[in-house]
């Protein structure tokens, strides 16, 4: 599903920001990665979405190494994955269903697609009945709920969470992560990166940590391991 062999980043200060990453995640795993700010996380991440390339080294997900992945094929690649970040990135003059529809619509998807597919997701995420509702008109957790259901409204095959309850409080942060978790459930390969210490060691999901641009645990149903 997902490989990382060898991958190393080095930026233009000469700091290394993965070095020799080597990693094998599979269909259906729920991971987390953990590690103190500034430790390669964000890297991870970026490589994932191709908004970073490896130095050295090759990615390959879903059994296809996009390393050299071509610019105008990025696009289509991306339809494979859900992306969910701390600060939600809606669009604030769309409506929750306008919002919603926006993704399917930037894959070409019909009307009568989106009309179909639509509610279905809102429903999954809790949030059917404010469908007309804008984002400012909602709590910060709806408006996370609304960018989980945009995330995972095309089917992605994985889908890779930065901080996602970052700026939620404790109650509404263990919601999200339920909705999370169901989504994982039915088959989606969740990546997430946090400091949400509470959440990893109440969920004993796989925890990779990396320090300093290394691998320094790889666990499976791990904790946390760090002081916030």
């Amino acid at each position: 599903m997902i490989e990382f062999r060898g991958v190393s980043k080095v930026y233009n200060n000469n700091i290394f920001a993965l070095s020799n990453i080597n990693l094998k995640i599979e269909k259906g795993e729920f991971v987390f990665l953990v590690g103190p700010s500034g430790a390669g996380k964000t890297t991870f991440v970026k490589m994932m979405l191709k908004e970073v390339e490896p130095t050295s080294g090759n990615i390959i997900v879903n059994e296809k190494d996009i390393t050299n992945l071509s610019r105008r094929k990025i696009p289509f690649y991306r339809r494979n994955l859900g992306v969910v970040f701390q600060d939600f990135r809606l669009i604030p003059t769309l409506n929750v269903y306008e919002n919603v529809a926006f993704a399917m619509r930037v894959i070409g998807s019909s009307s009568r697609q989106i009309r179909k597919k639509v509610p279905i997701v809102l429903s999954l995420v809790g949030l059917a009945k404010k469908y007309k509702s804008f984002p400012n008109e909602l709590s910060g957790g709806e408006q996370q709920r609304i960018s989980l259901a945009r995330a995972i409204v095309n089917n992605p095959s994985i889908l890779i969470a930065d901080e996602p309850t970052g700026n939620l409080d404790p109650e509404t942060a263990m919601d999200i992560m339920d909705t999370i978790s169901d989504i994982n459930n039915a088959g989606t390969t969740v990546v997430m990166a946090t400091h949400a210490k509470e959440i990893v060691d109440s969920m004993r999901k796989r925890v990779i940590a990396i320090e300093k641009g290394i691998i320094v645990r790889d666990e499976q149903r791990g904790a946390y391991g760090y002081e916030n």
